[in-house]
């Protein structure tokens, strides 16, 4: 039987909830500059894309995908903006048209766990910016697959902790608010739902204040609460501030560019362990893809090593069979634990950015993990790498034996069942380091 007066209650304070946000700009943190960089890591777009927003709020993000969105040289998508809350719509619909978008945008109050009303394969991109710990992580990856139309992207981005082990006082709020996971946690989910992952972005904490920064406003000069359910409400909106003052270094919002993986993916460069005969294609690609021959020479010099690991060194084929792209995978150690070296990844310049590059790293770290080894380890470009699942290596405690940046070594657990050693790296003599 259903408590009308728990229902009355809880109703009042979804209102005074929604009250105290109206008229801010953002609902979650974020911010243009973000919501353009992940938007970059879409590409290719067509030319007037359909896109999806779920959780829209007064459509922030809507108003810059229907202005910007689509392929070079054109401008705009056609955006279908969904929220539960009426106001929050006309709020979009409002700004939209006194930015000449109203054709662009269209509004749909819905429920974004439930949205029968759209067919499969509606949409070329599926976004979602702080909202889709509404229904979850794993859930909205589920549900949300079957709209897009082949080669669609979701973007979605996920409060997630930064520290390997929260403090009480972090675990008490968000445990009973939103459970969050790591970025790699939240990585293996996305891949065990069958995506491919195109990007992550870590949002900068200039994101949370875009948001935070008017909420305090607005609960600051709040005029008081005039029933019990305003009360909550302010007091809600203060202990996430407070919360966030006192702990914000251990959590933070992080986006994901998502692309489900179909039985074709990769078929436009095959790749294969290396052979005898690719000996000296594996150091023609090396010694075109950079500057010096340095990485040549260590391929060769790895390969008469004992860190050496046959059926661990990947090429990648073009149409007519020619080797275009190499990774190689050697053993190295975090203080004395086994762990493995992605480098050199080495692509034929004229090749660069035609995925070739991605199909040899996904088949390398494929064999990897199907061979048992659990850590891999690479120093790299970190707007990149993180497209197969590498985090920084500072989040397990794992550090370089040399300065570097803390973005750019990063670490991609292959097995979750072995324990991630923390410590220093120690690489095979050829690296000289």
């Amino acid at each position: 039987m259903t408590d009308t007066k728990d229902d009355s209650a809880s109703n009042s304070f979804i209102e005074a909830f929604f009250t105290l946000h109206h008229g801010l700009p953002r609902q979650a943190p974020g911010s243009d500059a973000s919501t353009r960089h992940l938007l970059s890591l879409c590409e290719p777009l067509p030319e007037r894309p359909r896109i999806l927003d779920l959780g829209c709020g007064p459509g922030r993000s809507a108003l810059l995908l229907a202005a910007e969105a689509g392929a070079r040289g054109t401008r705009g998508a056609e955006v279908t903006a969904v929220d539960l809350h009426a106001p929050f719509l006309e709020e979009l619909r409002t700004a939209a048209a006194a930015r000449g978008l109203a054709d662009r945008v269209r509004t749909v109050e819905a429920d974004m766990g439930a949205l029968e009303e759209f067919e499969d394969g509606s949409f070329d991109l599926v976004w979602a910016e702080g909202s889709a710990y509404v229904i979850g992580f794993d859930t909205a990856l589920e549900r949300w697959k079957r709209l897009l139309a082949p080669g669609g992207t979701i973007v979605l981005t996920e409060c997630q902790w930064t520290v390997d082990e929260p403090s009480p006082g972090a675990r008490a709020f968000w445990d009973k608010e939103c459970p969050l996971r790591s970025t790699a946690g939240n990585l293996a989910a996305a891949q065990a739902a069958g995506y491919q992952v195109l990007g992550v972005h870590h949002l900068p904490d200039s994101d949370w204040a875009e948001y935070y920064g008017p909420l305090a406003e607005r609960v600051r000069t709040h005029p008081g609460a005039d029933s019990p359910a305003t009360e909550a409400a302010l007091a809600g909106a203060q202990e996430e501030l407070d919360v966030r003052a006192r702990h914000g270094h251990e959590y933070g919002y992080t986006g994901y560019v998502l692309r489900p993986v179909t039985a074709g993916d990769g078929d436009a460069w095959p790749a294969r362990p290396e052979t005898a005969a690719d000996v000296a294609a594996v150091r023609d690609v090396n010694l075109a893809a950079f500057e010096t021959p340095l990485e040549a020479d260590l391929v060769d010099a790895l390969r008469a090593d004992g860190a050496w690991l046959p059926g661990l060194s990947y090429v990648a084929e073009g149409p007519d069979g020619a080797v275009v792209a190499h990774a190689l995978l050697t053993a190295c150690e975090v203080d004395g634990a086994r762990a493995l070296a992605l480098a050199p990844v080495a692509v034929d310049p004229a090749l660069q950015r035609s995925g070739a590059g991605s199909a040899v790293v996904r088949a390398l770290l494929a064999a990897a993990k199907e061979r048992g080894e659990s850590l891999v380890l690479v120093l790299g470009h970190p707007e990149y790498y993180p497209r197969f699942g590498f985090v920084p290596a500072s989040h397990f405690g794992i550090r370089a034996p040399f300065e570097v940046p803390d973005e750019a070594m990063m670490a991609l657990v292959l097995d979750a069942s072995v324990p991630v050693p923390a410590g220093t790296i120690g690489y095979p003599a050829p690296f000289g380091v």
